[in-house]
């Protein structure tokens, strides 16, 4: 997979919009909410989320070649066999005057799709790489090895990349991210769960198998193995936990890099600055420093040949995908089979077009946008967002709960908050990166194209107008340091909004989602940050004592809920996107009782307008889900399951009680119902 890490340091959550452009339903046909999906059998005051989608639950397993299958992928595959037919358009030199990078776009996508060709290769594209580390014979090679692996094939040990310094906003400081594991989390390394315990036993055969697909014979693998599970095992001690990382001020740690190496010693990171190019980029923003410090403990205690293996695996677990079937197959059945329950590897051509987004997305992005985006969507997507702006206001203004003095400083903030909406101003120029007849070496020109930009950035101003998503992504996000939420195209679409369906639908499914957006920039981590985009504390004592009760109770909310197979939801780690969720939804309910529609109260289906508010968001939420990938999102996903996306919020929600006549007692109603927006 190709390298990212800005995401790491943006608030990711699914959102919503409306345009009257991007829908596939015939009019005939379309349905806003599909009374079949109903299962009436259970009363929606014991158990909401499958009154209103047992039906569908019933009816639509998780195909074979998903782990997930729900409102949101469907939405993903749509929008991907959009993205094809641009694709295929481009490979075939179809329509090359709509975009002057098509031509790339299709040899990117050609190349990657020659099976035949990748896999009468096997693993040949890759010897020169672990030819150059087999040449590494002591510490200042290995850090050498390093630098050069950063800004072409893999990301051993760290992440090196650039990001708005989270105390001067308007400037782009280096950073470095702990990484250094290829668990999806530091807890399968620690804990003694009968789950953990058999992942890292799987793990460990995973790594014997792709070694002997390199050459290796059993010893050898075996060995290889031991060696990386030792190291990875120590990296994942010194780890902050996902809880921690949560925490802005404990992940901003700026230094000079003098201050690094006397902090770190061990690693020689003048070093690698230099070989990545870097030179002295000044203060650099060192998230996780107990993490480094240990990094340069092992660099002195492990032998260069352990070394030499670990960045070996590097090599080979960031490069499998690109190369013969034996590699992705073996991947495949680690990654995908074991660790996330998904029966059936996706086809080719699905695999190859992420990769093709993940190089040139921007570019398909811009054939995208103008087969499936009109102008005219961008206006009225703004107008609809304000409409919520206006409502978050109304919440700030009616927080009993908080002074004068920090209302002020939050409407400040709501006042200053940035949208984009579609697609950029600006389009990325990829006129730089060099596309082959190696899919092994276009993946690395992709990542250098991209290093090479991100060195550009070190102590400029930050440049606004870039996304943190392509439009044809279904996703969305807040940024705290650009204090801004961004609604990329493709999530423009049903079941979040349509325009033939009524305010109540689109209001509860489209409508809470924005105001989950707005949400996060007063959530537990949201709320640290200033209209600049700055950690500032802009709260009273009083007024952050007030909100932390509010949130821990959240957290304790969800704490109790629990999986079929006894797993809990770790309240601390989903309670921004809880907050979201919640916040969301009163906001959003506060803007529907606005319309016409609220205020006439004529049944549609037999619901009132209320009613259907809330069926909208159930509609979003419905999702099928392999118990293996349940599993693991609960350890690596700061968003709850689908199902308490649905009964969480609801039921702090005095709106719902009336809407379907919840009584004290039923499950779905909360004795001391929790609201904080």
């Amino acid at each position: 997979m190709k390298k990212l890490i800005s995401a790491a340091l943006i608030f990711f959550f699914i959102a919503a919009m409306i345009f009257n452009g991007c829908t596939t339903s015939k009019e005939d046909d379309f349905n806003a909410f599909d009374t079949s999906i109903l299962d009436t059998t259970i009363a929606p005051q014991q158990d909401f989320y499958r009154f209103a989608s047992g039906n569908w639950l019933k009816n639509n397993p998780v195909p074979d070649d998903q782990t997930i299958w729900g409102g949101f992928t469907v939405l993903r595959e749509q929008t991907r066999q959009q993205v094809q037919s641009i694709v295929l358009d481009a490979a075939k030199g179809i329509n090359q005057d709509e975009s002057p990078l098509a031509e790339k776009i299709g040899k990117f996508y050609s190349v990657g799709m020659d099976s035949t060709k990748i896999d009468k290769q096997g693993w040949e594209p890759i010897k020169p790489l672990l030819e150059r580390i087999d040449k590494v014979t002591d510490k200042k090679e290995l850090t050498s090895e390093i630098a050069y692996m950063h800004q072409y094939s893999a990301s051993p040990l760290f992440f090196f990349y650039t990001t708005a310094d989270a105390k001067n906003s308007d400037t782009t400081i280096a950073c470095m991210w702990q990484g250094g594991i290829s668990l999806p989390d530091r807890d399968y390394y620690l804990e003694d769960d009968e789950r953990s315990q058999s992942i890292r036993a799987k793990y460990s055969e995973h790594l014997v198998n792709m070694f002997k697909l390199i050459g290796y014979n059993d010893d050898a693998a075996s060995e290889a193995s031991d060696k990386i599970m030792k190291m990875e095992t120590r990296l994942a001690e010194a780890q902050n936990s996902r809880l921690e990382n949560r925490d802005p001020n404990k992940t901003y740690n700026k230094m000079t890099t003098d201050e690094v190496m006397k902090n770190t010693p061990g690693f020689d990171w003048k070093q690698y600055m230099s070989e990545i190019g870097a030179g002295d980029p000044g203060k650099v923003n060192i998230n996780q420093p107990a993490y480094l410090a240990e990094v340069g403990k092992m660099m002195k205690e492990v032998p260069v040949e352990d070394w030499k293996t670990y960045l070996k695996w590097n090599t080979l677990n960031s490069m499998a995908s690109y190369l013969g079937s034996d590699f992705v197959n073996e991947q495949f059945d680690f990654n995908g089979k074991f660790l996330s329950g998904q029966n059936k590897i996706q086809p080719r051509w699905k695999r190859v077009l992420n990769t093709v987004n993940g190089a040139l997305g921007e570019a398909v992005g811009q054939v995208y946008v103008a087969h499936y985006f009109p102008p005219a969507a961008k206006e009225r997507a703004v107008k609809i967002v304000k409409s919520l702006l206006v409502s978050m206001k109304e919440s700030i203004e009616n927080a009993e709960w908080m002074s004068e003095a920090t209302k002020k400083q939050a409407l400040t903030k709501l006042k200053s908050f940035g949208v984009k909406i579609g697609y950029p101003d600006q389009w990325r120029d990829y006129s730089g990166l060099e596309v082959g007849d190696s899919f092994v070496q276009n993946i690395m020109n992709s990542n250098k194209f991209d290093h090479e930009e991100l060195l550009s950035e070190i102590n400029q101003p930050v440049k606004k107008w870039q996304w943190g998503m392509t439009p044809q992504t279904v996703n969305a996000y807040y940024h705290p340091t650009n204090n801004e939420i961004v609604f990329p195209a493709a999530i423009l679409q049903f079941p979040f909004y349509d325009y033939r369906a009524d305010d109540a639908i689109n209001y509860g499914a489209m409508g809470a989602v924005i105001g989950h957006e707005i949400s996060h920039g007063f959530d537990d981590q949201g709320r640290q940050y200033d209209a600049e985009g700055n950690i500032r504390d802009w709260w009273t004592a009083e007024d952050a004592v007030r909100f932390d009760e509010r949130a821990q109770l959240l957290v304790e909310q969800f704490n109790e809920y629990k999986t079929p197979a006894g797993e809990s939801i770790n309240g601390a780690m989903t309670l921004g996107e809880n907050i979201g969720d919640l916040g969301g939804l009163n906001v959003a309910y506060n803007a529907f009782t606005k319309t016409e529609q609220f205020k006439k109260g004529e049944l549609i289906d037999g619901f009132t307008p209320a009613q259907r508010f809330f069926l909208g968001w159930a509609q979003v939420w419905k999702n099928n889900i392999k118990d293996e990938e349940l599993s693991r999102r609960l350890k690596v996903d700061v968003h709850s399951p689908g199902e308490w996306r649905v009964l969480g919020p609801l039921s702090n929600m005095p709106e719902f009680y009336a809407a379907f006549n919840v009584q004290p007692g039923d499950p779905m109603r909360r004795d001391n119902p929790i609201k904080i927006w």
